[in-house]
């Protein structure tokens, strides 16, 4: 399916698994593609998302929260407690085993895949660019792929009171077939 993407689309599923990365996500997710849609410079994606009040620093402040971090924090670590369970020891006892830093091993190398809303919004934006007769799928059917599925990249652009309606129409007529 990646050959039928335009160069914009390519760019942007690439610097959504980038911003995953950045931000310590394991999955790729539909708010990652819209971060990265944010942020590249397709005229038609990013004037109706700039038409739209969205910018990247609003989308990543609305992306917060929505990911579990890969590790446990100090209220997890104080819960855990609670029950009994001290982390401390538990490190110890699996580096005794195991060796120096063996917990972490697996989650900084781990491969980063898409989550199945943002497989979803990928066969969505297939079906957009179908629709509108584009022979290509371009970043705008991205971000229609995105409305959609109705994933977490819908939710943000809701948190954002984006009105999705005017911005499905903006992306609709913003590229010739």
């Amino acid at each position: 399916m990646f050959e039928r993407f335009t160069k914009q689309a390519r760019l942007a599923v690439t610097e959504a698994y980038a911003a995953a990365g950045e931000l310590g996500h394991r999955q790729v997710g539909t708010d990652h593609v819209l971060l990265a849609l944010v942020r590249e410079a397709d005229p038609a994606t990013g004037g109706a998302l700039a038409a739209a009040g969205v910018d990247a620093d609003r989308v990543r402040a609305a992306m917060a929260g929505r990911h579990r971090p890969d590790r446990l924090g100090a209220e997890d670590e104080e819960a855990l407690r609670s029950l009994g369970i001290d982390l401390a020891a538990v490190r110890e006892r699996v580096e005794a085993a195991f060796g120096p830093g063996a917990l972490d091993k697996g989650t900084r190398k781990a491969r980063q895949h898409f989550t199945k809303d943002a497989k979803k919004s990928l066969e969505l934006a297939l079906r957009e660019a179908v629709r509108l007769k584009h022979r290509s799928i371009g970043a705008e059917d991205l971000l229609l792929g995105i409305i959609r599925a109705e994933g977490d990249g819908y939710e943000v652009l809701r948190d954002l009171d984006v009105d999705l309606a005017a911005l499905r129409r903006a992306l609709e007529s913003g590229r010739a077939a």
